[in-house]
């Protein structure tokens, strides 16, 4: 099976293009103010018209309310809701009944205890994506730190998912190797600085990835 690839955080045009030429599946667009990804409306429309239909759009939001929601999914036309909060699965399926739209819930990781809560979403979220737990008072996500890798390898999730947290071109072999994963997002790892998205490290990073699918097959 093939290694599907979701690089997270586009912000401008210039790294909508390069994610799409690079042939990623998913791409991410970010609504959390906290985050040097954040967008507004506007621009998440903008960029989101430029890359429909040659991959896969996900709105990332965090413990958002359903106005925000309503006008994210207005904006965007997503073809995924990522909630990357607290949502509980009750708030999960809610979101799910209202909006209709499949739903990628992230799960913070720092030690196997953390996972124990992932059957619970099976019924209303359709992938899940496994992040370094990000330290107390900060933002979910982005912040370049993995977990222990390990901690999944074997595990078997009704759900597809993504592996995220400090991944970069030069460790993604190793790190889909030692988790088994079936996916991959990146954000920080293909950055020059917070929240600047560079083409050259978007390109070495899905080709190592997939360098590192043919090595297995």
């Amino acid at each position: 099976m093939a290694l599907f690839v979701k690089i997270c955080g586009i912000n401008s045009a210039q790294a909508a293009d390069a994610v799409v030429r690079a042939g990623a599946e998913f791409a991410g667009l970010v609504f959390h103010p906290k985050s040097p990804r954040n967008l507004s409306l506007e621009a998440a429309q903008s960029l989101a018209g430029r890359m429909r239909g040659r991959l896969r759009l996900v709105a990332l939001t965090a413990d958002a309310d359903d106005d925000l929601l309503a006008a994210v999914t207005a904006a965007v036309q997503p073809d995924f809701l990522q909630l990357h909060g607290k949502e509980t699965p009750a708030r999960a399926a809610a979101v799910r009944a209202r909006f209709g739209l499949p739903l990628i819930k992230a799960v913070a990781v720092a030690e196997a205890a953390d996972l124990s809560s992932v059957a619970c979403y099976h019924q209303s979220c359709d992938m899940f994506l496994f992040d370094a737990k990000a330290p107390e008072d900060s933002r979910p996500g982005g912040h370049g730190t993995p977990f222990d890798w390990k901690l999944l390898r074997g595990r078997n999730f009704s759900r597809p998912w993504f592996l995220a947290g400090g991944l970069t071109a030069q460790n993604v072999a190793r790190a889909v190797a030692a988790a088994e994963a079936p996916g991959v997002d990146v954000s920080s790892g293909v950055e020059a600085a917070p929240g600047i998205k560079d083409p050259r490290l978007i390109a070495e990073f899905v080709s190592a990835a997939r360098n590192q699918m043919e090595a297995r097959a």
